[in-house]
């Protein structure tokens, strides 16, 4: 099998990867016969809420607590970005170097996306939704879990989706469609994709009306059903992300999430790294 290209992996240049390296996840993508790798880095202006204990397992982002309780992402670092990226494609020829960055809530901050696109002149960029409003403030998921019933918030997550699609033409592919899945709570039962078909359908119309892609994450598990619903919407691409923030999580369960899009009726392009297409 000739696994698809990676379109979304962060490094070092990301806040929020510190086992991250471009250097050593360029060689794996080499060890492992990966046709393309896209450095998608967090480029984050949302500062969110936490609560005392929830960066226990998350020693790295203590850097950007606040007084306040909040975490603040820091700056991007555009220029030291690309200068790896020159460095990495000259020691790695064979290996497709993507540039691109993963925007948070791009849709809130126009402005400040504007001058980071125009400076950057980046191949992928990524949509993401990470946080969603809370009073005046704003929150990921597992703190939203803990203060709202566990479906209004994925309801609330796929309702934030279709307006960061409309209000935002920055982006080319809409990054994990299934972010607030992945903290679902426990006590709330199994997750059953089916119970918000119609919020789902509704974001995934909204997309493939965009002309936008959909991203296949692998750091979860997509439901096929999504990936059906997007087909039936009239959704035309698909990309595969790891999401990975080492080098070790590169191209993770690429083989079954292939697999699994294929079963849903889209074909990988002329090239390893293009996206796959509807198959008619």
């Amino acid at each position: 099998m000739v696994l698809p290209a990676d379109g979304h992996v962060h490094s070092e240049w990301s806040w929020d990867a510190p086992d991250g390296s471009m250097e050593r996840t360029c060689a794996r993508a080499v060890e492992i016969g990966l046709p393309a790798v896209a450095f998608t880095e967090h480029v984050d202006f949302t500062a969110w809420m936490v609560l005392a204990g929830d960066l226990d397992d998350h020693q790295h982002l203590q850097a950007f607590l606040t007084s306040d309780g909040t975490v603040a992402p820091p700056k991007f670092h555009l220029d030291g970005y690309l200068e790896c990226v020159q460095r990495c494609r000259a020691r790695f020829p064979s290996l497709r170097i993507i540039t691109g960055v993963e925007l948070g809530e791009p849709h809130w901050y126009g402005d400040e996306v504007a001058r980071l696109l125009d400076a950057g002149q980046f191949d992928r960029v990524l949509g993401s939704l990470h946080c969603l409003p809370i009073g005046q403030r704003f929150s990921e998921p597992p703190y939203l879990y803990r203060h709202r019933p566990a479906a209004e918030v994925v309801r609330d997550y796929l309702a934030e989706i279709p307006r960061l699609i409309k209000s935002s033409d920055t982006f080319g592919v809409l990054a994990h469609i299934d972010y607030a899945i992945r903290y679902w709570p426990a006590q709330a039962g199994p997750f059953d994709p089916n119970a918000f078909e119609d919020e789902f359908r509704h974001a995934l119309r909204v997309l493939a009306d965009s002309g936008r892609a959909l991203e296949v994450n692998t750091r979860g598990r997509l439901d096929p059903e999504i990936v059906r619903w997007w087909r039936d919407e009239g959704g035309e691409a698909v990309t595969f992300g790891s999401d990975a923030h080492s080098p070790a999580g590169l191209a993770h369960d690429f083989a079954v999430a292939v697999a699994m899009v294929e079963a849903q009726g889209f074909r990988p392009g002329r090239h390893p790294y293009d996206v796959w297409a509807r198959s008619s």
